[in-house]
């Protein structure tokens, strides 16, 4: 999830995972003509944050597709860098140009149907996201009940941990729990003898969302608690799991063992972190910035406040949904069905099977989708291990509560959240600002 460490979202690559030839090459069905008039379709514009490179390209193949196959109805994308999504989502609704077919980040999901954007699902195409899709990924396309939109890319959060690093350090194999986190922090934490940091034991960064309130919440899930009341109302993290997370962060600043000043996207390729909870996408990543070593690289299920305790992550994601103002939402509605259910025959470790485009798509750009029987097609047993638990994740992950006023929420718990790491705030001082400030900012959106 990250182009260049943008603010408020999960961060996009910069990099296509390496799949092999054959699972790309897709066999499709004979093709669906039309019954408009040759020559005067409905052409549908579809806005996406998907502007340049592996991105682009991934989406204009099945919109090439579908064009070469469906007379009547044609789509064009249209595409903004990821920065000024909302903003032109926003503006061009109020002026009335929006795009018939939108691809927001699902964190804004709860604003943009209070500002009329989205429209939602029909009853069948919503009975399909239900269905055909994990709660998580269907949590995060919905509000208040009603689903607005198909789950595209969905992203998991799991520990990355440094094998050789945590082998130096006599710990056998990444923590199951948060005293087994600790004791490997401190034992992976190394210093020259000045007192400067070689290795931090577990990376706590302010670099981005990713890392400052990602890893927060995929902690948070993991204790049993919330951010965000079930209704969206008030801010649920003052409570104990939510200071059981900040003071584990707090004594790994205040130890040594975590050092948030440092950019953890360089520091783990270069082995100055042992381990660093982030998001599936930088798999890829790592392994092209880190060539051969990438061996020494290993990703866990995210350790556990107790032992016997259920597993519980953090997922955030995107979903293509119709606008509320399209003239064409019966043909828009078609074209996403057709998109993201849709099957295509693939080869997989040498067998024939069947994913949807979508699907393709995000394994095609080092991503995921909801849809867990496509992933295990996609991923299958032979690929990169690091991707498994990120897989398995999409069964018990939590979505990011995306209510009205959720991006300004999510800045207002970064901005504490730093306050705490860099000794500005108490674990209390922390939790009480955060309760005062979001509780306001989301009264206020309702």
């Amino acid at each position: 999830m990250r182009p260049a460490h943008r603010t408020g979202c999960p961060t996009r690559r910069r990099f296509t995972l390496a799949l092999p030839s054959a699972l790309l090459a897709c066999g499709c069905a004979a093709p669906h003509r039309g019954t408009g008039r040759p020559g005067d379709p409905i052409v549908l514009t579809l806005l996406s944050h998907y502007a340049s490179g592996a991105l682009r390209d991934a989406l204009q193949g099945p919109v090439d597709e579908w064009n070469a196959t469906h007379d009547r109805v044609k789509v064009r994308t249209e595409a903004v860098e990821f920065s000024d999504l909302l903003t032109t989502l926003m503006v061009r609704q109020a002026a009335g140009q929006g795009a018939d077919i939108v691809h927001p980040y699902c964190l804004w999901t709860g604003q943009l149907v209070r500002a009329g954007v989205l429209r939602p699902a029909p009853p069948g195409h919503a009975g399909e996201i239900a269905r055909g899709y994990g709660a998580a990924a269907v949590g995060a396309a919905s509000v208040g009940g009603k689903v607005y939109g198909y789950p595209t890319e969905v992203q998991t959060y799991a520990l990355y941990y440094n094998k050789r690093l945590l082998r130096e350090a006599g710990v056998d194999g990444p923590p199951r729990t948060w005293r087994e986190l600790e004791e490997a922090a401190h034992r992976t934490t190394r210093r020259d003898r000045y007192g400067n940091t070689l290795v931090q034991g577990f990376g706590l960064s302010v670099i981005d969302d990713s890392t400052t309130v990602g890893q927060t919440l995929a902690l948070l899930n993991a204790a049993g608690g919330t951010f965000v009341s079930a209704d969206g109302r008030s801010t649920a993290i003052d409570s104990p799991a939510g200071r059981a997370v900040f003071d584990l962060e707090h004594r790994l600043v205040a130890t040594g063992a975590s050092a948030p000043g440092v950019n953890v996207y360089k520091a783990f390729p270069s082995g100055q972190v042992a381990m660093v909870v982030s998001a599936g996408w930088w798999s890829a990543d790592l392994k092209t910035l880190m060539g051969g070593d990438y061996r020494d690289v290993g990703v866990a299920p995210l350790p556990l406040r107790r032992a016997h305790d259920a597993r519980a992550t953090l997922s955030t994601g995107f979903l293509l949904g119709v606008n509320a103002a399209s003239e064409h939402p019966r043909e828009a509605w078609e074209f996403l069905h057709w998109l993201n259910t849709g099957k295509v025959r693939v080869t997989s470790a040498g067998k024939d099977a069947t994913a949807t485009r979508m699907s393709l798509l995000q394994v095609s750009v080092g991503s995921l989708t909801g849809r867990a029987d496509d992933m295990r097609t996609l991923l299958g047993e032979g690929g990169d291990p690091n991707l498994r638990p990120f897989r398995d994740a999409l069964a018990y992950a939590v979505p990011e509560p995306n209510m009205p006023g959720a991006q300004q929420a999510k800045s207002l718990l970064r901005k504490n959240i730093e306050a705490l790491w860099t000794g500005q705030r108490s674990t209390d001082e922390a939790l009480r600002a955060i309760r005062r400030q979001v509780d306001q900012e989301v009264a206020r959106s309702w």
